[in-house]
């Protein structure tokens, strides 16, 4: 079998001797790399660096991860989740820091992906996913604040202008990407007018070559580590989550299986590289991916590509044009971004309720930790553990025992139903009459699994009462893989007793 970038090169060649194929291809790279321009510049304001760092980290991110990533088609570029996490370390110990840290994320990224990380995913409950989406849509509301704070009083109709243009626009055509319309329009509009607002050039110049390779201007010390390690970690785990969730719904989509695994590989792969570029590191971007999947129709690794190519080219050609783009134009293009992310229909008032109290518990504890600590994988860890002991409060109580005693009095039959592990099972114990019962007792857990040690102590604690009453009792109904671990455990843990 050939190695996973010589079979991506490959496919990218037959796709290449297909006409209709490349035309879908071409001209769906073509509008995500138009559609990108827009928002790396924005995540680069976010992350507070200049805008052709984000330009940069989308080229080399698209191009790396069209070769060594493991979803086809899907849009990997500079991204609002990533700027949020890195934002402080850039504003606290400057640009090289920040480089050093994506360059880390990216290494940790590969070691995760080949540990397996991919599998853990699926531990990840719905409700903590939603808090995700919708803390993320509400971060990146909240980044557009300071710049609608304290500037000239054009910006605000500038702002409601593109809005306007974005919602719809849409409904006359979607060939072009809607938001580039809104950009184009207010620019003309600014430059045209002579309207003095702040621009893109304001914020720092725009490439006019390539990226060049390079190290990071840090000092090599192990105290440089200890500060770039956690929000490189952190970087890590979140553009891992967000590329995982994007690469599961194009599957969907496209009705096709791809390697998570070789994903969140690439991911790693793909960020190292564009570190070693100079660029502020990035992961995979539903709404691109969305663009390019379901509204262009590629389904191939050369629209990914092609997305990079075609982005640097717009920038190092029509440089100066991007430079006079109104700030305003941008603040709305997140703006739809983040009213576009945010999951409306969780918070409507028939699905909250329908939806159980400890989903929607989740789901608002997940949002409050990720915007109190600005950390989205902080509150993706803290939302997953609030839902696993929400999970086993509510299986613990499903547990059930029922007695049928003999009606001529010599033994008494216990059914068991659900499930037995350490939250249930600690009630068990007190489920038994010991005093009242019959000589003879006998316990069915046919309908029941016994999970871990601490049912197989509470069967133990069970027996060792009715026996210091001179009562016997039997086990029945037990299933192979609980059979299998009460034979190995029972008897051998003194603490149950």
């Amino acid at each position: 079998m050939l190695p996973s970038p010589v079979r991506s090169l490959k496919s990218l060649s037959t796709t290449v001797r297909s006409p209709k194929v490349l035309r879908t291809e071409v001209l769906a790279g073509l509008v995500v790399a138009l559609a990108l321009i827009p928002e790396a510049i924005s995540f680069s304001i976010i992350a507070g660096v200049d805008p052709r760092i984000g330009l940069f980290a989308s080229f080399t991110m698209a191009v790396t991860i069209s070769v060594v990533g493991g979803r086809p088609a899907m849009i990997s570029a500079a991204t609002g989740a990533v700027a949020l996490v890195i934002a402080p370390l850039n504003r606290e110990h400057g640009f090289g820091y920040l480089v050093a840290a994506v360059i880390l994320g990216g290494l940790f990224q590969i070691v995760l992906g080949a540990l397996g990380i991919a599998r853990l995913m699926r531990f990840v409950p719905r409700s903590v996913m939603v808090g995700f989406v919708n803390a993320l849509a509400i971060l990146i509301f909240m980044a557009q604040v300071p710049e609608m704070h304290d500037v000239p009083w054009a910006v605000y109709p500038l702002i409601a202008g593109g809005l306007a243009l974005m919602v719809f626009f849409p409904k006359l055509t979607r060939v072009v990407p809607a938001p580039l319309v809104s950009i184009a329009i207010l620019t003309a509009i600014t430059v045209g007018a002579a309207i003095a607002v702040p621009t893109v050039g304001d914020k720092g110049a725009l490439p006019s070559s390539l990226p060049v390779p390079g190290l990071p201007d840090v000092p090599f010390t192990l105290d440089t580590l200890t500060t770039i390690a956690p929000y490189a970690l952190a970087m890590a785990l979140v553009g891992l989550m967000e590329s995982l969730m994007t690469a599961k719904l194009v599957d969907e989509i496209t009705d096709t299986r791809s390697s998570k695994t070789r994903e969140s590989v690439g991911q790693g792969i793909a960020n190292v590289v564009t570190g070693f570029f100079g660029g502020m590191g990035g992961c995979a971007m539903i709404g691109q991916t969305m663009i390019n999947v379901r509204v262009s129709g590629a389904r191939t690794r050369l629209s990914t590509f092609l997305a990079g190519a075609f982005l640097m080219v717009l920038c190092i050609v029509f440089g100066p044009l991007v430079s006079d783009i109104p700030m305003a134009a941008l603040v709305a293009v997140m703006v739809m971004v983040s009213v576009g992310t945010f999951d409306w229909h969780s918070i409507a008032p028939g699905t909250l309720r329908r939806m159980p109290l400890g989903e929607t518990g989740v789901m608002v504890i997940t949002v409050a930790c990720v915007v109190a600590t600005h950390n989205l994988a902080i509150g993706v860890v803290v939302g997953t553990v609030t839902a696993m002991v929400v999970f086993a409060r509510r299986v613990a109580r499903v547990a059930q025992v029922t007695s049928v005693t003999d009606p001529e009095g010599g033994s008494v039959l216990y059914a068991v139903t659900g499930e037995l592990f350490f939250a249930s099972s600690n009630e068990l114990v007190t489920r038994f009459d010991y005093a009242g019962d019959p000589d003879r007792v006998v316990i069915d857990l046919s309908a029941t699994h016994i999970w871990d040690a601490s049912s197989v102590a509470a069967l133990d604690a069970i027996t060792a009462k009715y026996a210091q009453r001179g009562k016997t009792v039997e086990i029945i109904g037990l299933n192979q893989d609980s059979a299998h671990l009460h034979e190995t455990l029972s008897g051998e843990l003194a603490a149950g007793h």
